[in-house]
């Protein structure tokens, strides 16, 4: 199946398609013929999923949790309609994100506030309730059995306060969200990987991110399977990239301190993110064409600029 990516021990990265191919995975878990699917993209991913436990043999029976590492509505816009195809399955979702699973309507608006309400209903579509009978907190240690296999959960702030990643004994690994950033296949050389950190337009906390991060490593993983894309295996160089941007984006946000809050100041940190861009470019070699990486990393940078501008004035506040 075109979209579906093999990583064995019972992991699958299926292309949500979502703005684009390459950019939004949703991860596929099995074991014993039972599943997990870790973030959902928009209620327009789930064809690909239905798609892929086909393809691997699952019916939509045989899905047992459906993970989500935040509310974000890319990875958890599709929660309702997933939860209604998969009869069996429990939503498992950070206790700060379980009430707005089961009432939507703020995420739309807070998301409308982003985007704006078209493109924010094109992107998304009609969010879905999911009932609370359905939903099971994601609490910090809380351990899942699928099908004997145990997947425990970590609080993970920095991106946002909802939060959590999911490590995987069975593969000693994580599905991380945005907590480990992101990194694109489109941007590698020579199988070497790029990664960015992300900083969500209102909640970003860069103490929290380096101590989540610096947690995960702990755990020594043997991979990280992110939303933004998928599976990275240069953990600790990779690692050690993402506390250098951290800081990095900390040093922009601060150089620009001084300047009002809102668009100028938004505008003065998105033009130090690209120079940032542009020299990680260089120093890895990429062979994307610079006008493709830009249109790649836009989105991702006018969020950052966003959230470093917001991250400003909660320091102040």
């Amino acid at each position: 199946m075109q979209g579906l990516t093999s990583y064995g021990h019972g992991i699958y990265a299926v292309d949500s398609g979502y703005t684009g191919t390459g950019i939004a995975a949703i991860h596929l878990i099995e074991e014993g013929g039972r599943a997990a699917l870790v973030d959902t993209g928009n209620n327009a991913a789930l064809v690909h999923v239905e798609e892929a436990l086909k393809a691997t043999g699952l019916k939509p029976e045989a899905v047992d949790y459906v993970l989500l590492t935040h509310i974000h509505l890319d990875h958890a816009g599709g929660a309702g309609a997933f939860m209604n195809a998969f009869p069996n399955a429990k939503l498992v979702v950070h206790p700060r994100g379980a009430r707005h699973m089961a009432e939507p309507s703020k995420l739309f608006a807070g998301v409308s506030a982003v985007y704006g309400p078209e493109r924010a209903k094109e992107l998304y579509g009609e969010l879905i309730p999911v009932p609370l009978a359905r939903i099971v907190e994601a609490t910090d240690g809380l351990e899942l059995s699928l099908a004997g296999r145990v997947i425990r959960v970590l609080d993970t702030p920095g991106h946002a306060r909802h939060h959590v990643c999911y490590f995987d004994t069975g593969s000693r690994s994580f599905f991380t969200g945005d907590t480990f950033g992101v990194s694109y296949r489109h941007l590698d050389v020579d199988g070497r990987a790029s990664i960015f950190p992300t900083t969500s337009p209102v909640q970003f906390d860069p103490v929290a991110m380096h101590a989540s991060v610096a947690r995960m490593e702990a755990e020594q993983p043997v991979a990280m399977y992110l939303t933004h894309y998928a599976q990275l295996t240069e953990v600790p160089r990779l690692a050690a990239d993402l506390h250098r941007l951290i800081d990095t984006h900390v040093a922009i946000a601060e150089r620009h301190a001084g300047l009002p809050g809102g668009e100028p100041r938004q505008q003065a940190i998105e033009a130090d993110l690209w120079a940032m861009v542009a020299d990680e470019a260089r120093n890895a070699g990429w062979r994307l064409p610079e006008a493709d990486w830009r249109r790649l990393l836009a989105v991702d940078v006018e969020l950052n600029a966003q959230g470093l501008d917001v991250w400003l004035d909660s320091r102040s506040a």
